[in-house]
C-alpha cells in the first residue's frame, strides 16, 4: 500500500487572518499602547487585507506588513519597533507557514 504524506486539497488563508495575527501580535509587544489608523483609512472598505493599524499585502507568496502604532512614553522606540518586526514575522511564519518579506513599523505618536 502506498501512503501519501500530502493532505488532499488546498488551504487558503484570508487576508483578514493575517491582519488579525499581525494586530494581536503587535498589541502584545511591550511598549505598544495601541494601533493607529493608517493613511488611506477612508478607502479601507474597498481594500482587502486592511484593518485599523495594519496593512497586509501578499505578493508571490510573501507577506508584506505595515503596522501603524502609538507607543507608550519612556520606551526605547527602536527596540520596540524591532520587537514588533521580529514577533510579527515569527507569528505569521509559525501560524500559517508563509514567508514574510518585510514588516514596516510606522510610529504615529507617543502616548503621554
Amino acid at each position: 500500500m502506498v501512503t501519501n504524506d500530502r493532505p488532499p486539497g488546498k488551504t487558503t488563508v484570508a487576508p483578514e487572518v493575517l491582519v488579525t495575527i499581525a494586530r494581536l501580535t503587535t498589541l502584545g509587544v511591550t511598549g505598544v499602547n495601541r494601533l493607529a489608523t493608517h493613511p488611506g483609512e477612508v478607502n479601507r472598505w474597498f481594500d482587502r487585507g486592511v484593518s485599523e493599524g495594519v496593512k497586509i499585502e501578499v505578493e508571490d507568496g510573501k507577506v508584506y506588513v505595515d503596522v501603524y502604532v502609538i507607543l507608550n512614553r519612556d520606551v526605547n522606540v527602536r527596540e520596540v519597533a524591532r520587537n514588533i518586526q521580529a514577533q510579527v514575522a515569527r507569528a505569521i511564519t509559525e501560524m500559517v507557514g508563509m514567508d514574510v518579506g518585510r514588516v514596516n513599523v510606522h510610529i504615529e505618536d507617543i502616548q503621554y
